[in-house]
């Protein structure tokens, strides 16, 4: 889980942990990581910074190591759109405005990251022949079109394009990959409490938990290329004619 340590990889880390996995979540400090995975049962806590590549290598051979193997990668880590402009959901910038340096880190943390860690531990699921499970955390469609979302908005479309060529390369391939969602704005801290619209309520965090206890379970063995959304998670299952409450793999 890269990102875990808080918002939505903290909450799907920890259903995850109560469902039974075990669970490696990584931060940029291993000290935070460690901390609050020794909240979580059965927990391991890793250094990540997913925009450095010798840093994911480290990172990623300890969790193998750890763990075991890895049966899922599920791809959080991001920033937000505070770190280029804090008032931008009050003084949204035009796209020449942005600096290119905070440009450039928000596509190497939400985009890069996302390819340079699936890109490892990919490898390492292809060369042991025990296949696996791939979840890119994602936005709505609205974020990667919106004024002054600059660069979240790319950065979020671009993921959602890897994800579906990452898909296609390893169809038949024992590796399924998948886009989760929350469908709306979360209360992570990325939008400023005192800038959300009024009368719009930010979701919980742990809307992410069912699904991604269910993409880990044996009921999600097939589930590949698609793009689910947490809010519409029990509609789908009912669509679906599933339970939801299976084991994790």
């Amino acid at each position: 889980m890269t990102g875990g340590t808080s918002g939505l990889g903290l909450a799907m880390a920890s259903a995850l942990a109560a469902a039974g996995a075990t669970v490696a979540l990584t931060g940029r400090s291993g000290r935070r990581a460690s901390s609050v995975a020794a909240e979580l049962p059965g927990a391991v806590g890793i250094e990540l910074d997913v925009r450095d590549e010798s840093s994911v290598a480290r990172a990623v051979e300890q969790a193998w190591s750890r763990l075991g193997g890895i049966d899922m990668l599920v791809n959080n880590a991001g920033i937000g759109m505070r770190t280029v402009n804090p008032r931008f959901m009050t003084h949204p910038q035009g796209f020449w405005e942005v600096p290119v340096d905070g440009f450039r880190a928000v596509i190497d943390t939400n985009l890069t990251g996302y390819f340079l860690v699936a890109r490892e531990v990919v490898r390492r699921m292809l060369a042991t022949g025990g296949g696996g499970r791939i979840v890119n955390i994602s936005m709505k469609q609205s974020t990667m079109e919106r004024a002054g979302f600059v660069p979240y908005g790319p950065s979020r479309a671009g993921s959602d394009a890897l994800s579906r060529i990452m898909a296609t390369d390893l169809r038949d391939m024992g590796i399924t990959v998948n886009l989760l969602l929350p469908g709306g704005g979360t209360a992570t801290g990325m939008v400023p409490a005192d800038a959300v619209p009024e009368g719009q309520v930010l979701l919980d965090p742990a809307v992410m938990g069912p699904p991604i206890v269910w993409l880990a379970s044996a009921d999600a063995a097939d589930v590949h290329d698609e793009r689910i959304v947490a809010v519409e998670f029990e509609r789908r299952l009912r669509d679906r004619g599933d339970s939801g409450r299976s084991r994790t793999r």
